[in-house]
């Protein structure tokens, strides 16, 4: 059975180790002395990010948290991005229909963005709040490999709001580099 909290225990382990070493990584995954190992997920979450934003900076923690989408539902959302890509000859077509609408995509003034009336992780469920959004950064680089995947070309990812900061809804801007339209 998929672990959701195993598997972000082990990418954000791996993520710091390329960064740093493992005795970082072990103290930012599993707190001082494992401690951290018997907490809720909500808590282990703000702890584990509190340790990480104490310890690296800005640009680091965020691809830190990129490397850790766990790639849940990757191969069906990725076939549904492909389809609304082969009927479109541009980003504006791409977001324009029903389907695209329906799953959270919008063009607006020659950007393509995509939108979560929920928070969509299943390590969030039991957060209130959070106070940065480091823990976020992960479905950054969920979009960035599904829409880098489905676009065949580079693409970044802006996180621009986030329910679990107070937000209305979660919001990114998703910023491919040199599409090609079939």
């Amino acid at each position: 059975m998929f672990d959701i909290r195993k598997n972000q225990e082990c990418a954000i382990y791996e993520s710091i180790v390329k960064r740093s070493d493992i005795e970082t990584a072990k103290e930012i995954v599993y707190g001082k002395d494992g401690l951290s190992e018997g907490q809720d997920n909500a808590n282990w979450v703000k702890a584990a990010m509190r340790r990480l934003e104490n310890t690296f900076d800005k640009e680091t923690i965020k691809q830190i948290r990129m490397d850790c989408q766990c790639g849940y539902g990757m191969d069906e959302k990725l076939a549904f991005v492909k389809e609304l890509a082969a009927t479109a000859s541009n980003l504006s077509e791409f977001a324009s229909s029903e389907k695209a609408k329906s799953a959270g995509l919008f063009y607006k003034d020659g950007v393509l963005y995509l939108q979560f009336l929920f928070c969509p992780c299943p390590m969030l469920a039991d957060v209130e709040r959070l106070e940065t959004n480091t823990w976020c950064q992960c479905t950054t680089g969920y979009s960035k490999v599904l829409f880098e995947k489905a676009f065949d070309c580079k693409v970044d990812v802006e996180l621009l709001k986030s329910i679990k900061m107070g937000d209305e809804i979660c919001l990114m801007k998703i910023i491919p580099q040199d599409i090609k339209w079939k």
